[in-house]
């Protein structure tokens, strides 16, 4: 198992745009590719960041998202980006992440253009597509990007650390570069209504704890804070964050704390462990060391782990789309692990 790229950090998606955009007051052939309605934020609008401010004079029509969130929240607020960086690692057969493929086609809507990103962003391809505004509040995007991002449209960064935006402020900041902050809201609002469902749904899962880990490869052993978004969204399916991770230092720049294999004991009180493998040779590999299958969780097979790269994106980021996308699929995943789970 590989630690999970900074970039990551699947009910019928059409569905999904259709609630989303219904807290937003229209439908997908209303809103979706447009401006997204009159009701809201009023411009000019000017949305500071820790790389710069971004100074938006009218309501965006073509939009350019670059790291992870960022399209599936402009297009829950009825804009369809014009272009967004394409995340390969997640994607499935069409080229693109399923949720977002699925709800634009099925709103009948020009799929995004996708191009490079992360630390090679193709500056061109970005020109080409003539953006009124680049979304990037949940990225990586450097200083340097940043300000050539900037002499192409206005660019709105993340508020503090790159990777480091909470979920609900993510879709906050969006909201207001396109001039819909009420309907953000709203979204908002529906994704923790999302998460209450569940956990109604889902009791068993209550008196369950958790630790979510990840490692670098042998020797390695990594543990997400319990704010982190794949963490935040376990806990909202009803799940404790073991009392444990809380006591851990924070990694810098990482929103998880890592404590290297020798420390695997730590984790002794945690019900389920969970985590991610890239293939089958890889969890072999990993839990064959001694210190990490002497985790009770891990020993016992209490483990929740996916090898679905799109599964282990989607549930690694909190969206508008992503969330029902996930919830249907952890269920019953956490729900084996959980027959596992030593009395």
């Amino acid at each position: 198992m590989t630690s999970i790229p900074r970039r990551l950090s699947g009910i019928g998606l059409t569905m999904v745009l259709a609630l989303s955009l219904a807290a937003c007051g229209g439908t997908p052939e209303e809103d979706a590719g447009g401006s997204g309605g009159d009701a809201g934020g009023e411009f000019p609008v000017s949305i500071e960041s820790a790389l710069g401010t971004a100074e938006i004079p009218e309501r965006p029509e073509r939009v350019v998202t670059l790291g992870q969130g960022s399209a599936e929240t402009s297009i829950a607020l009825g804009v369809v980006p014009v272009g967004m960086e394409s995340y390969e690692w997640g994607s499935d057969e069409t080229g693109y992440l399923p949720w977002i493929h699925e709800a634009v086609t099925e709103a009948g809507e020009e799929l995004p253009t996708q191009f490079a990103g992360a630390q090679d962003i193709d500056f061109e391809a970005v020109i080409k597509l003539e953006p009124d505004v680049i979304l990037a509040p949940w990225s990586g995007v450097t200083q340097e990007q940043y300000d050539i991002l900037s002499d192409i449209a206005p660019t709105v960064a993340y508020p503090d650390l790159p990777w480091s935006t909470d979920w609900d402020q993510q879709i906050e900041i969006i909201g207001e570069a396109l001039g819909q902050p009420e309907e953000a809201r709203g979204l908002i609002e529906d994704i923790e209504s999302r998460f209450e469902e569940a956990k109604a749904a889902n009791e068993q899962f209550a008196d369950l704890t958790f630790s979510y880990v990840y490692t670098d490869g042998p020797g390695t052993l990594g543990v997400f804070l319990p704010d982190e978004q794949r963490v935040a969204m376990v806990r909202g399916l009803g799940l404790t964050v073991d009392p444990v991770v809380e006591t851990l230092p924070e990694t810098e720049g990482t929103d998880s704390a890592v404590i290297g294999l020798e420390n695997a004991d730590k984790l002794s009180d945690s019900d389920l462990v969970f985590t991610f493998y890239t293939d089958a040779e890889t969890r072999a590999e990993i839990e064959a060391q001694e210190l990490y299958a002497s985790i009770p969780a891990i020993e016992s097979g209490a483990v929740v782990a996916a090898e679905d790269t799109s599964f282990v994106t989607a549930s690694s980021i909190i969206n508008p789309l992503t969330v029902p996308w996930v919830i249907e699929r952890y269920v019953p995943m956490i729900e084996e692990a959980a027959a596992n789970v030593e009395d």
